[in-house]
């Protein structure tokens, strides 16, 4: 018996929009943790401050936010 994927269910469309969703997503984390890093390098680089995780992770939510308002204005069409 063969086994069914994701797009070969009883799901019509559903399959490509989950996994449309999916690569969104995904590019938006790995864009945020780059733009968090760079963020990180910069704030280091001058003298001996030092970034904390906290700051990290408020640094790639706000990211992910914006890429969040971005991905919604293009899909939306506005």
């Amino acid at each position: 018996m063969k086994t069914l994927t994701i797009l070969e269910g009883n799901l019509n469309l559903a399959g490509v929009v989950i996994m449309i969703i999916g690569a969104i997503i995904l590019v938006a984390v790995v864009f945020s943790m780059i733009v968090a890093f760079i963020t990180k390098l910069i704030y280091e680089r001058k003298g001996d401050r030092k970034f904390t995780r906290k700051q990290f992770i408020q640094t790639m939510l706000i990211s992910l936010l914006i890429c969040g308002l971005i991905s919604g204005y293009i899909c939306g069409g506005l």
